[in-house]
């Protein structure tokens, strides 16, 4: 049997997101250009978190017209997504409006989900700042319920924070 993608990384979640900060660290290393880096990490992600079936970026847009931010479909790797996510509609959109990480054990209790991929269960979510101001998320979603935990968080936030210094948006 021949060696998944999966089998190249370690199984304990520290280890795991300790060689994720170090590989995502040297792929922007120079590149400040926003959309390879997030190309390149949903890849990292997707092809290295064991359950999880959507791994990507929203990107804080405004609509001129009305003034109202919203978040526009950016690199990812799954499914087809939805492109636009309103600022405080479904996980995504709530995490924009409150700046805060949206860990969900259960997306289809979560008031106003927008069920992209009906094969999704639970999700977590995280805002991207720069200068203090949101420009985007980092949304990955799961077919199983309650995937994410407190380890996912502070691993994918260091992760985030990589990308906030290295990417100029």
């Amino acid at each position: 049997m021949s060696e998944t993608h999966l089998d190249a990384y370690p199984t304990d979640k520290k280890e795991l997101y300790t060689l994720l900060a170090e590989q995502l660290t040297a792929l922007t290393d120079g590149e400040p250009h926003a959309i390879p880096n997030l190309a390149n990490c949903s890849a990292l992600l997707f092809y290295a978190l064991k359950d999880i079936n959507w791994a990507g970026f929203y990107l804080t847009q405004t609509n001129e017209t009305i003034g109202k931010e919203y978040l526009l479909l950016g690199p990812f790797q799954g499914k087809t997504a939805c492109i636009r996510i309103p600022t405080g509609r479904g996980v995504c959109g709530t995490a924009l409006a409150t700046g805060e990480i949206q860990l969900v054990e259960d997306v289809h209790e979560f008031p106003g989900h927008i069920a992209c991929d009906s094969a999704s269960n639970s999700e977590i979510v995280l805002p991207i700042r720069k200068n203090g101001k949101i420009v985007g998320v980092l949304d990955i979603d799961s077919p199983i319920v309650a995937r994410f935990d407190e380890e996912d968080r502070e691993g994918l936030q260091k992760l985030v924070e990589i990308l906030e210094k290295a990417c100029e948006f």
